[in-house]
C-alpha cells in the first residue's frame, strides 16, 4: 500500500510469492531509485513475478523515449515517472504477452510509484497493467494492490491526508497484519519505507521480520484489543431461543 499524507508518504510491501502450496518464495516487491537531495521514487508491485521484474529491469537500463533512453534516475519528474513506468509495462507486454496468453496465462502485473523529484511536488500514482494510472489526491490518500480487502478496513477507518507519518506507519503495519492473518499467499518480511516531503531523502526504511519486537508488539496489542472492545459491546437485544 501506499499512503500519501500532507507530512509525506508511507509505503508497505510484503515479500511472498507464490505459485501453488509447493512454489513458496520470498522476493522483495518494493524498488527504490534515491539520490539524496535530488530524487526519490519507490515502486511497489503486485501480480506475475517474471513481469514485474522485467517491468523493473526496463527501469533500471532505460526506456527509448523522443529519441533518448530514460531511466528512473534520469526522468525530470515523477509524473514523467510514472509515464515511464506505463511504458515499460507496455514493453514488457509487446515482448512476452502474447506467449503469456498462449499458455493460459494473463498478463497480471500492477504497481503503486510515489516519490519526488526535485523542483517538483510528492506525488502518488497507481499504475494498470495497460501502462495507464491514476494519482492520489487528499480526499483519496491511498492506494492497495494485491490481497487488499483484508486489510482496507483499517485504512478506511483511520487515514486522512492528516494524519501524521508515525501513525499511518502504525496503521500500516496493523493494516498488513491483518491481511497475513486472513490470506497465505502474503507473509513477511515487510518493507516499510518512510518519506518526509520536500526533503529528498528515505527518512527510514524498515524490514520487519515476524521476529520483529515492534511488529509483534502491534500484532498482540491490535489482537487483544480488537478482542476488548469486542466484549464491550452489548450483545442483541433479540431473542435467540
Amino acid at each position: 500500500m501506499g499512503i500519501l499524507l500532507q507530512q509525506g508518504l508511507v509505503m508497505v510491501s510484503d515479500s511472498l510469492t507464490n505459485a501453488g502450496v509447493d512454489q513458496i518464495a520470498k522476493f522483495r516487491k518494493m524498488t527504490i531509485w534515491e539520490t539524496p537531495g535530488e530524487r526519490v521514487l519507490v515502486l511497489m508491485t503486485a501480480g506475475n513475478l517474471a513481469v514485474s521484474q522485467a517491468v523493473v529491469a526496463h527501469l533500471n537500463e532505460g526506456l527509448p523515449v523522443n529519441g533518448k533512453s530514460e531511466s528512473m534516475m534520469t526522468v525530470n519528474t515523477a509524473a514523467e515517472a510514472a509515464r515511464l513506468v506505463g511504458a515499460a509495462v507496455r514493453a514488457v507486454d509487446a515482448i512476452d504477452g502474447a506467449a503469456l496468453r498462449q499458455s493460459g496465462l494473463d498478463f497480471d502485473v500492477s504497481m503503486i510509484l510515489g516519490g519526488q523529484i526535485a523542483g517538483g511536488p510528492l506525488r502518488l500514482f497507481l499504475i494498470y497493467k495497460a501502462g495507464n494510472f491514476i494519482e492520489s489526491t487528499p480526499d483519496t490518500p491511498f492506494f492497495q494492490i494485491g490481497e487488499n480487502k483484508y486489510g482496507k478496513p483499517i485504512l478506511d477507518r483511520v487515514i486522512t491526508f492528516g494524519t501524521n507519518l508515525a501513525d499511518a506507519s502504525k496503521c500500516a503495519i496493523i493494516s498488513m497484519d491483518s491481511t497475513l492473518r486472513s490470506n497465505i499467499s502474503v507473509g513477511p518480511p515487510i518493507d516499510l519505507l518512510v518519506y518526509r516531503r520536500d526533503t529528498l531523502k528515505v527518512a527510514t526504511h524498515q524490514t520487519l521480520a515476524d521476529t520483529d519486537p515492534y511488529f509483534a508488539e502491534v500484532r498482540a496489542a491490535w489482537g487483544s484489543g480488537l478482542r476488548a472492545v469486542f466484549s464491550e459491546i452489548r450483545n442483541p437485544p433479540w431473542d435467540f431461543g
